[in-house]
């Protein structure tokens, strides 16, 4: 068009390795993106453990931990849930910092827009909910799962299919696709409008409409800032509510 030729879909998904290319130790820029996720969080709060008085990080790490414990462990599960804190702490620090890379010029990509990580998420999330469902519960965790005794005798065999598709597939799998699909199609539209902002700067006869199409990628990008932060939120938020149907079946 124009003259121009555009990248191709492939260089949206598809990032070649810094070393190891088709091994299995590659490191690629999501695999970059993912340890520093993973080391941002523990830096945080190593650092504020160091803070006798309250400041910095240390404000920092206090309300991302109240955050976690006031929007989604105390809504969710309750007072019970404070100890699984790490976990949903972990899970909502290493989602944020995964997609926030997504506005960081050089990175420009979510992590989580690649299939890997939300989907271990997502089988870190059903481990832990069926595992917590066997402690409190025994078998009965699982006989209420295929055999749910609130339902009529003739409805159980229907009821306990559709209960265990739910529990062990459609939950964890609804969780990997809801992130992944997300950060794919935020990538994509911030990918689109970079492109067209490139293009329209080029060919001069349509640079009057470049301030229109640098607004909207402006306000795409504080938009996805805060996708950013809500899938994190969502994702934690729908674990607690898994772990607390596992802690409470009849409810």
């Amino acid at each position: 068009m124009f003259g121009l030729e555009f990248p191709s879909i492939d260089n949206l998904v598809k990032w070649p390795s810094y070393f190891g290319e088709g091994t299995f130790y590659g490191l690629n820029k999501i695999g970059i993106i993912s340890l520093i996720a993973l080391i941002v969080p523990v830096l945080m709060f190593h650092f504020a453990r160091k803070d006798l008085v309250p400041r910095g990080m240390q404000n920092v790490v206090e309300l991302t931990v109240e955050f976690v414990e006031q929007q989604i462990i105390m809504p969710s599960i309750g007072p019970a849930g404070m100890r699984y804190m790490p976990l949903l702490l972990s899970i909502f620090l290493f989602v944020f910092i995964g997609n926030f890379f997504e506005v960081i010029p050089t990175f420009q990509m979510p992590a989580n827009a690649r299939m890997a990580n939300p989907l271990i998420l997502a089988i870190v999330s059903l481990v832990t909910y069926v595992g917590v469902g066997f402690k409190h519960h025994g078998f009965s965790f699982l006989k209420e799962t295929i055999w749910p005794s609130f339902v009529p005798v003739g409805l159980r065999p229907l009821v306990g299919l559709i209960e265990f598709l739910t529990v062990f597939i459609i939950r964890p799998f609804a969780l990997a696709v809801r992130l992944f699909a997300n950060m794919l199609a935020g990538h994509i539209l911030l990918v689109t409008f970079g492109v067209l902002c490139i293009t329209l700067f080029t060919l001069s006869p349509l640079v009057i409409v470049l301030p229109f199409s640098f607004i909207m990628l402006v306000l795409l990008t504080a938009f996805e800032m805060f996708v950013s932060f809500l899938q994190a939120f969502v994702f934690a938020l729908l674990t607690a509510v898994f772990i607390d149907s596992s802690l409470n079946p009849a409810h």
